[in-house]
């Protein structure tokens, strides 16, 4: 678990007042393996369009990219600590047109798969052999646009597009999804599912999902709010910032202590 960048994200939105901490920690785990393991960080500094692409669709999980971003160089410490600030060019959701780095300004959910979608033809068209990656919430799940993009991509065979759901159960609070592993399925998607929260159980998932034709998706079990037992599940803490009390309770969590 990626307890120093979980502490990150906690201090950073206990700063600015702004963020959603449980749903940083849920996917902090997943993009921090995309830009280790995945993405060429080089390709990405050059702008090249022949390199892997990563799109957060679920973009109210901003703070949890910047900080995987500036572990990996591409925002400075400096950017990181203004989050927040009238000025700075972070915000509450990744915009694209002020992070040169963020594929993608999104935050009304249901847009960054049609997004990844389109960049996956793209590169199908131009006969590049790169993957987009795009991760998004269940309970996005609930919006047409993603149907809609997965349809596309499926009739398409974009087999350079993997798709992450972070299966963290948020779904369950309003309108459940029954057999969402089913449902990808009937949209001619090739499904998979792992630990969101770990490293090898991605690194063989991923493994798995290079050998397959055609569109896929990875139903990733994770946990909102993962490190913090005060903070795990849902109810209040979705958008709470934490007090002087909790958060030190919440770091002290965190620290293993």
């Amino acid at each position: 678990m990626n307890s120093e960048l979980r502490l990150r994200i906690l201090h950073m939105v206990c700063a600015s007042g702004e963020g959603h901490i449980p749903s940083a920690f849920s996917i902090v785990d997943i993009i921090n393996y995309l830009y280790e393991h995945q993405i060429d960080i080089e390709s990405l500094r050059s702008g090249s369009i022949d390199r892997d692409y990563f799109v957060l669709s679920k973009g109210h999980g901003a703070v949890a990219l910047y900080v995987v971003l500036e572990k990996y160089g591409l925002l400075t410490t400096f950017e990181l600590e203004s989050y927040g600030k009238s000025d700075s060019i972070l915000g509450g959701h990744p915009d694209t047109t002020k992070i040169k780095y963020v594929e993608a300004s999104t935050g009304s959910l249901g847009h960054g798969l049609p997004i990844a979608t389109g960049i996956a033809m793209g590169l199908k068209i131009k006969g590049i052999n790169r993957k987009v990656f795009c991760l998004v919430g269940d309970g996005e799940c609930q919006e047409g646009t993603v149907w809609e993009a997965a349809n596309i991509a499926s009739n398409q065979g974009l087999e350079n597009l993997v798709v992450f759901i972070d299966w963290n159960g948020s779904a369950q609070q309003l309108m459940p999804i029954e057999n969402l592993s089913e449902k990808w399925k009937a949209f001619g998607w090739k499904v998979f599912t792992c630990d969101g929260h770990s490293n090898l159980a991605l690194r063989q998932t991923l493994l798995e999902v290079s050998k397959v034709s055609g569109p896929a998706v990875i139903l990733a079990n994770t946990i909102k709010g993962k490190g913090s037992k005060l903070i795990e599940g849902h109810g209040i803490w979705h958008h709470k910032i934490p007090n002087a009390q909790e958060l030190r309770q919440i770091t002290l969590e965190l620290q293993g202590a």
